[in-house]
């Protein structure tokens, strides 16, 4: 078992900041490679031991040449390259409120890296706080197509 990633996030802005933030480019986190360990431990988390993921003898015969993550195993981590980009101070709650539009553009062979990049294409004030939309990329290095493009929703209440 690897040990969990700490890192600071790279922005941390004020509540008041963050309502004026649409459009902002928030950068990209740092490379982080996906492990055949990574992709069995997310295969015993949700009962998915398709044989592309986990069985890196016959995944070279596959259709990929090699093993690859589960696109949710990519989507997941989403959430602490989320932290690694963007924090907003001075607020009581924050929520993953969701996702609106998500696509698995190319798969993710074990072994390569990747990282997300972020802009903040919409702020929205709700009751109690705002909610903000992120276009989301999770790039692979070296390659031209993202895996992952995704809309991410987060709610921060005051």
């Amino acid at each position: 078992m690897s040990t969990p990633r700490v890192i600071e996030p790279r922005l941390v802005v004020d509540f008041d900041k963050l309502l004026t933030m649409t459009g902002a480019d928030l950068g990209a986190t740092d490379w982080l490679e996906i492990t055949q360990d990574r992709v069995n431990l997310f295969a015993d988390a949700t009962d998915d031991h398709q044989w592309i993921h986990v069985d890196p003898e016959r995944a070279q015969e596959g259709p990929f040449g090699a093993p690859i993550a589960h696109g949710f195993l990519t989507l997941s981590l989403l959430i602490p390259f989320w932290g690694e980009l963007f924090d907003v101070e001075g607020v009581t709650t924050k929520v993953n409120y969701g996702l609106d539009r998500v696509r698995f553009t190319s798969p993710v062979k074990v072994g390569s890296k990747v990282r997300m990049a972020g802009q903040i294409a919409e702020v929205t004030e709700v009751k109690g706080g705002a909610q903000i939309k992120v276009n989301a990329t999770i790039e692979i290095e070296g390659q031209e197509r993202p895996a992952v493009v995704a809309e991410f929703l987060a709610r921060f209440y005051k």
